[in-house]
């Protein structure tokens, strides 16, 4: 049987960091999900986290775009 550990170091972050991350009010983010324009978050024990490095490439795109 494979062996498959959880990387530790993963990075989630809540709706109050991305707000703050992007200056903006924090319902800004769940508009933006909504709305397609960001990455859906996913639920952790109860609460609702968006993955850093899905944001990072999320940021990512958006620069390649504009």
């Amino acid at each position: 049987m494979k062996n498959e550990s959880k990387d530790l170091t993963t990075r989630y972050l809540s709706d109050k960091e991305l707000a703050t991350r992007y200056s903006v009010h924090r319902a800004t983010p769940w508009r933006w999900v909504q709305s397609g324009k960001l990455p859906a978050p996913i639920k952790i024990n109860g609460c609702t986290r968006w993955k850093l490095s899905d944001i990072q490439e999320w940021e990512a795109n958006q620069e390649a775009a504009a």
